[in-house]
């Protein structure tokens, strides 16, 4: 019961949002004439105005003015029978003095207000000389109908009319489908993207970084099981070895068990550093009690080349840009030093309250880096987890520029 109740709410609320759009299509084939009369009226007088350069801007100025007033009205008119809401950045009803940032997002100022009224009065009247003809046909359609009812049309000229009232039928359904959707992408050029649409490519952005985040994160996996599987592995089975051999020669070789013990002591010591070494890629510790300043100075003092590190930032930074930064670094020297046969890194990682943390990374190497391996790309999943963008510049004979930007919200 509740559930035929819910599939009866929904095909109501259908029902509504249809009416309230085929009343929208209405409604703008009602302002076309208007805006075309405006155009007409406003732009006769003001024609030899608009062919002189030295008041060409003037005259645009004016005939802008109000063609900025009829789109605000066409706006309201997406708002109120679509549901189209759109950011205010795009609002084309407002003026603005010139360089106004606004000016240019809605189209061109004057100008794109101008071309749109034109582009949008010329389809309102196509979509309102294509409703008529539907509603001439349903008229024939009416006529015929009484016609075959007092038997005066055969079944041959039914056929005929039936088949040429369908063809017209569903070219005019065609044609004000097509005539729909350029009034909405007329719309969403001169307004912007409205915050549905907005949202959907946000949902769609979210779902590809996600993608991109589970494949970063099982790419880290996997290193982090080959680094303990090929090297601290190995040691620790080599160190056993060594601590056996030890034990059972002890009492009958004093001295050359003394020597395997030393042996093993030396390979502890670097099984201990191989393992700080493996912990400090998984994450850095001097992250949460240094900073990412000292952080970055670890990774000059482990580079096998030459590091200089530039960090100008001021002010404090998210736990989460300090991390995706430092790895950006860290993974893009590494590279330098296995792949790029570098001899020099520079690092420059700037930043100020409010703006985007700039994390930039060059190599004088031999370039060639392709953006798509696994590095790269695990780094780009990371930077655009966080609504970061990666750039990657590696042309063969080099330099390799690698900029990450890191939205600091």
């Amino acid at each position: 019961m509740n559930g035929g109740e819910g599939v009866h709410r929904g095909e109501g609320v259908r029902a509504r949002e249809g009416v309230r759009r085929a009343a929208g299509v209405l409604a703008g084939c009602l302002t076309a004439p208007v805006g075309l009369a405006y155009l007409l009226l406003a732009g006769a007088p003001l024609g030899a105005f608009l062919l002189w350069p030295r008041t060409r801007s003037y005259a645009l100025r004016l005939l802008g003015s109000g063609a900025r007033r009829l789109g605000e009205l066409e706006r309201r008119r997406r708002t109120g029978f679509f549901g189209d809401r759109f950011p205010e950045a795009y609002d084309g009803g407002r003026g603005g003095a010139e360089g106004d940032p606004r000016r240019n997002a809605d189209g061109g100022g004057d100008a794109g207000a101008v071309l749109y009224l034109a582009v949008r009065s010329w389809s309102g009247l196509v979509s309102g000389v294509v409703l008529a003809l539907l509603g001439f046909g349903l008229v024939l359609a009416g006529m015929l109908a009484g016609g075959v009812a007092r038997g005066s049309i055969g079944a041959a000229e039914l056929l005929t009319q039936l088949v040429l009232g369908g063809v017209l039928l569903f070219l005019g359904l065609q044609g004000l489908s097509a005539l729909t959707s350029l009034d909405a992408r007329l719309a969403r050029e001169r307004f912007g993207p409205s915050e549905r649409e907005l949202l959907r490519r946000r949902i769609d952005e979210l779902s590809v970084s996600r993608a991109a985040v589970v494949r970063a994160v099982d790419v880290e996996r996997r290193r982090i099981e080959r680094d303990l599987h090929d090297g601290v592995q190995q040691r620790l089975v080599a160190l056993a070895m060594l601590l056996g051999r030890a034990r059972r020669g002890g009492a009958r070789d004093p001295e050359r068990a003394a020597g395997l013990l030393e042996q093993a002591h030396r390979e502890a010591r670097e099984v201990l550093a191989e393992l700080r070494e493996v912990a400090w890629r998984v994450y850095p510790s001097a992250l949460d009690s240094l900073g990412l300043e000292e952080a970055l100075g670890g990774v000059a003092q482990r580079c096998a080349l030459p590091l200089r590190i530039a960090y100008e930032v001021t002010g404090p930074l998210p736990r989460p840009v300090e991390t995706a930064a430092y790895f950006v670094v860290s993974e893009a020297v590494t590279n330098a030093a296995k792949h790029s046969a570098a001899s020099a890194v520079s690092v420059r990682v700037a930043g100020a309250p409010g703006a985007p943390l700039t994390v930039r990374v060059e190599d004088d190497g031999r370039g060639g880096a392709d953006p798509a391996g696994s590095g790269l790309t695990g780094l780009r999943g990371r930077v655009a987890a966080l609504d970061g963008v990666l750039r990657v510049e590696s042309p063969l004979g080099g330099p390799t520029t690698i900029v990450a930007e890191l939205p600091c919200v």
